[in-house]
């Protein structure tokens, strides 16, 4: 095991994990612990004779095997459901070897039914792989895109990416926690509270925050460019020195590097003019629909239009890396946010559906 050089996400597990010698990520038994202790899993007041048996049982060997007799003596449905799906899920892990090669083969399988949940927390793990040695608080913030559920809005022009449960719990208690709650209820006016945007007098703040149980109360700034007016009526297009889009690019490009081995450059787009396109790959739901009826030649109306938060060129270092058919071609990504506002980034697009020259 070994412990970061920067603040991470402890919740997820990350410095209860060895390395591989490839640099992936192998569990536990503290890990395993951890897993144990999580609410879905932990003991409570009723918790029948049989089921405190079983995690004693675990917490002292987490990876020995459990019978179906010994899942069916307890006595609650739900923590009989919970613990079938964890054993399935270490199990799957363990004989897998790393968290990377489990990860994978859970969507080469098809039919997927591991919990969301676990996968996110897998995701948080392997990102905090990627970062351990990077200080900026951009690509830090970034990454929580590829395993935390985003909020999108558009206020002055900019659009601001918040963790969607942060800014619902907000929404809920004013920032005043249960009490927030109970007034809010009750009609009493609670103070708005705005979630900060970062920047380059709050990264300092956000880096600090992760440790413990990682906080995820900061905006992350998703506008393409600054644009200035200037005088006769010129207009001034300029680079974010501090996007959020550079930093999601950067974080993907670590993601692609780590899982397929192969490097490729990323970038910022704000509109696709090609007309040899010949490959895309949504980063999420929506854009995957949407890059999918442009692509045919559909019409699509202006409203899910708008949805598109940023289009993004994708390179590889090296095109013999690609398929025959599309070699030296750029491959576009989508990003976009439901109707709704809600962005939730699919990272295992990128594994599954680049042009790869090889199969495996």
């Amino acid at each position: 095991m070994f412990p970061s050089a920067l603040p991470i996400w402890s919740s997820c597990g990350f410095e209860l994990l060895e390395r591989t010698p490839r640099g992936w990520l192998c569990p536990t038994d503290a890990y395993w612990r951890l897993w144990l202790a999580r609410p879905e899993l932990a003991l409570v007041d009723e918790s029948c004779t049989a089921e405190q048996a079983l995690h004693a049982s675990l917490m002292q060997s987490p990876t020995r095997a459990v019978s179906a007799a010994e899942l069916e003596a307890l006595e609650d449905t739900d923590a009989r459901a919970n613990h079938r799906l964890f054993l399935t899920f270490r199990d799957a892990v363990e004989a897998a070897g790393s968290l990377e090669a489990a990860y994978a083969g859970f969507f080469k399988a098809g039919a997927m039914s591991v919990p969301p949940l676990f996968l996110d927390l897998m995701v948080q793990a392997m990102v905090c792989n990627l970062l351990q040695d990077e200080p900026d608080a951009w690509q830090w913030r970034a990454a929580e895109l590829l395993f935390r559920r985003q909020r999108v809005s558009v206020q002055d022009g900019r659009v601001l990416s918040g963790d969607s449960e942060v800014l619902d719990l907000l929404n809920e208690t004013g920032g005043l926690g249960a009490v927030g709650r109970l007034l809010m209820q009750g009609g009493a006016a609670v103070p708005v509270v705005q979630m900060e945007v970062l920047g380059a007098e709050s990264a300092g703040r956000y880096m600090n925050g992760l440790v413990g149980a990682g906080r995820f109360n900061f905006l992350l700034d998703l506008t393409h460019e600054i644009q200035r007016e200037l005088p006769h009526g010129l207009t001034l297009t300029m680079n974010r020195a501090d996007s959020g889009l550079k930093a999601l690019a950067q974080v993907l490009e670590k993601w692609v590097r780590h899982f397929l081995g192969v490097g490729v450059q990323i970038q910022a787009e704000s509109r696709i003019e090609d007309p040899s396109w010949r490959w895309h790959v949504g980063l999420d739901v929506e854009s995957t629909r949407l890059l999918n009826d442009l692509y045919t030649g559909q019409t699509v109306a202006p409203e899910r239009q708008q949805r598109l938060i940023s289009l993004f060129k994708l390179r590889f270092d090296d095109p013999q890396h690609m398929r025959a058919d599309v070699q030296g071609k750029p491959v576009y990504l989508g990003l976009a946010m439901a109707a709704d506002g809600l962005l939730k980034l699919k990272p295992q697009n990128l594994l599954l559906n680049l042009p790869l020259a090889r199969a495996d």
